[in-house]
């Protein structure tokens, strides 16, 4: 766990002082919940549960994705991914409609306004090759920018890489804030943030374009700590992508703290990490999660469906 300078500024509240950060001491144990605390994890009965590493990630088996979700099936794939935020399903050869009948199971479909679109307009759909390369090698959540950031997301592998890359990265943004020293944790709970798609995608748009984007999606101010909605976990709510200052504090102070804060979403231990096949699909709890496309297959091709789904104002 990371620990902060001894020689702090004595007989000052921590809200009226710059925020000491030391050089890291990453090595020893963490602090990995994947629950809340004194939460119990109870059996599933309509499928089998693979986990893939400690507090996030997991294998769905004996679930078809072609088929209309009963309410106890939708029940029991919601209490999964609460409890480990991203599951993964093999084998499902299934298409853009039912990949969005399965996501309208946990609410309205959101459009992209700046990503290619798909066979209909709630769907994104990522294709790579030797003349479009991958940019989504960085960590995110997914549209911060929106004043109501996506819930979850699904995404559909249509092909893999022929050099076996293309992996995608989770951080679990819970454990990210549950080992935060205590005083950093003290200093941040209650600030915010601004997160802006601006510097991402307004570098494709023309002067007239990036101002009507810019009004039709102001920049956002969301909570540095989140309260999961459904969990009532707190997890860290700020990236590399989107965020872009910390409301308060000095340019220089909100960076340092912002470039942090960051890099707590990079640690291994809070990772899982997942090696595509054709017919896979991902699904995903956005307010619960950071991911990472890693972009290691370039010139190969890599095509991907993704479809989002609304989710609500932070508190």
């Amino acid at each position: 766990m990371a620990v902060p300078e001894a020689n702090l500024t004595a007989g000052k509240p921590a809200a009226d002082r710059p925020l000491a950060i030391a050089r890291e001491l990453t090595n020893g144990p963490r602090l990995l919940r994947r629950l809340p605390e004194n939460a119990v994890s109870a059996p599933y009965a309509l499928f089998a549960v693979k986990p893939l590493a400690r507090t996030l990630g997991a294998e769905i088996e004996g679930v078809d994705l072609r088929l209309t979700l009963t309410e106890e099936l939708k029940q029991e794939l919601n209490r999964a991914l609460l409890e480990w935020k991203v599951l993964f399903f093999r084998n499902q050869r299934i298409t853009s409609e039912q990949q969005a009948a399965f996501a309208r199971n946990w609410g309205e479909l959101e459009n992209h306004p700046f990503l290619p679109q798909g066979d209909s307009a709630d769907v994104v759909r990522f294709a790579k090759d030797d003349k479009t390369a991958g940019r989504e090698n960085n960590w995110h959540a997914d549209v911060t920018w929106r004043q109501t950031p996506a819930l979850g997301a699904v995404l559909r592998l249509i092909e893999v890489p022929t050099s076996g890359g293309g992996d995608t990265i989770w951080s679990d943004a819970a454990a990210a804030y549950d080992n935060l020293p205590e005083e950093i944790r003290a200093r941040i709970d209650g600030l915010t943030a601004i997160h802006d798609f601006t510097h991402v995608f307004g570098r494709a748009l023309t002067p007239e374009q990036l101002a009507a984007k810019q009004a039709e999606f102001p920049a956002a101010e969301h909570p540095i700590v989140r309260i999961h909605p459904e969990t009532g976990r707190k997890t860290l709510f700020v990236n590399s992508s989107f965020t872009t200052r910390i409301v308060g504090l000095e340019a220089q102070e909100s960076e340092k703290v912002l470039q942090y804060l960051f890099r707590q979403i990079a640690i291994p231990e809070y990772h899982v990490r997942f090696r595509w096949e054709p017919d896979t699909v991902a699904f995903w709890d956005n307010r619960a999660l950071q991911h990472y496309a890693v972009n290691d297959y370039f010139p190969d091709r890599r095509v991907a469906e993704r479809i989002s789904i609304v989710g609500d104002r932070l508190y």
